[in-house]
């Protein structure tokens, strides 16, 4: 039988914040807050059991982050709920892009891969 994606279907919702008290333009250091909500929109419990991030500064530089979990959990998500977490990074330039995948088990043994989709870190423009 043949699994629709409807079985296995996690969105992901993100918000971006520059942190101007942590940052130091001077010293190339811009750092960023991302806010990230996970729903579970599948038919299927599924736990998170890792990541893996691509961020790209404005130079094109990439640093590419793997690791279990998020912020030292692996959240186990019910259909129609979600998990919403506060993380961060650090880029060289005023400017960047993040995007990547979480790693998902759900509980009928099936995993699964939730697409992270790019979102740009950029300081605010009245901060140019």
């Amino acid at each position: 039988m043949e699994q629709t994606n409807q079985t296995y279907n996690a969105q992901v919702d993100v918000e971006t914040a520059y942190i101007e008290e942590q940052s130091d333009p001077e010293q190339d250091r811009y750092v960023f807050s991302y806010t990230i909500t996970i729903r579970n929109e599948g038919s299927v419990p599924a736990k998170l059991l890792s990541r893996h991030w691509i961020i790209t500064d404005a130079e094109g530089k990439v640093q590419e982050v793997e690791g279990e979990g998020v912020v030292g959990e692996q959240p186990h998500i019910k259909p129609g709920d979600g998990y919403r977490y506060t993380s961060g990074t650090v880029l060289e330039t005023p400017v960047g892009s993040m995007q990547g995948t979480y790693h998902m088990l759900a509980d009928d043994g099936v995993e699964f891969e939730a697409e992270i989709p790019a979102f740009t870190l950029a300081i605010p423009r009245t901060l140019h």
